[in-house]
């Protein structure tokens, strides 16, 4: 007899490891100067646009799949589509969440280095000249020093996920996620206090129209499905640890209950 498959502890949880998938490098460093780049404000608005009546449907329809099927993207596809072609969709979801993982995990392990840095207080040497481009060159460049940060790193992610659902990824979720709106708003309050950082928010913020062109319409477009992790298979696996009688809607954050 098949093992029951375990199951979110709250909707908050979910709602916490699904924010977690979602909240990362692509909007704090990539989307910024992005936006800049594109348009500013006006990038912004299409991006949220793109959100709304794009992303959302279908974060909602990959939830949907896995809360119907209780299985992992390839076995959600090849259950839905009879076992046609379309079992390979989900192989691909799972091709790109390890493509991307090949590379978070690198970065991980270099954050879990400075974190360890900033600890030791060793970022005081950083302030003369250009020594913390001097001493990022030296530890990425080295041949053994980035491997064993990048192997500790994953093994936390293994130990973590190894706990299962409620005790591994829901319980750290609660954790680190409000961990890191802290640490969000600490850098959005330092952020804005420096010198020039009006020409910043300019930059971000003010609407550029006439630098919003169909290439920024693509890019607004993709990032939205980067922003919500979509076509990656994971919130059709975090959907399948929903029960059945689940709300979509409000596991989605659309609205509360």
């Amino acid at each position: 007899m098949a093992k029951p498959r375990e199951q979110w502890g709250s909707r908050a949880g979910f709602i916490m490891a699904a924010a977690g998938s979602a909240v990362g490098l692509g909007n704090i460093w990539k989307y910024p100067y992005m936006a800049g780049q594109h348009g500013g404000g006006a990038f912004t608005v299409v991006y949220l646009i793109c959100i709304l009546f794009v992303g959302l449907p279908i974060l909602m329809a990959e939830i949907s799949i896995g809360r119907r099927t209780q299985l992992n993207p390839v076995g959600a596809f090849k259950a839905l589509s009879n076992n046609s072609s379309w079992k390979f969709v989900g192989l691909l979801g799972v091709a790109s969440a390890f493509t991307i993982l090949s590379f978070y995990s690198v970065v991980g392990g270099w954050t879990l280095k400075y974190t360890m840095l900033a600890l030791t207080g060793a970022f005081s040497d950083f302030a003369v000249d250009d020594s913390a481009a001097q001493a990022f060159n030296a530890f990425v460049t080295n041949p053994i020093s980035p491997v064993l940060w990048h192997l500790v790193f994953m093994g936390l992610c293994v130990l973590i996920i190894n706990q299962g659902v409620k005790a591994g990824i829901e319980r750290w979720s609660k954790i680190l996620m409000p961990v890191l709106l802290g640490i969000l708003l600490l850098l959005v309050v330092r952020g804005v206090t420096l010198e020039g950082a009006g020409e910043g928010l300019r930059f971000l913020f003010w609407p550029k129209w006439g630098d919003l062109d169909a290439s920024a319409v693509v890019l607004a477009l993709g990032h939205s499905f980067f922003t919500i992790s979509l076509g990656m298979g994971t919130m059709i696996t975090y959907g399948s640890y929903l029960g059945r009688d689940s709300d979509i809607l409000q596991s989605a954050g659309c609205w509360r209950g």
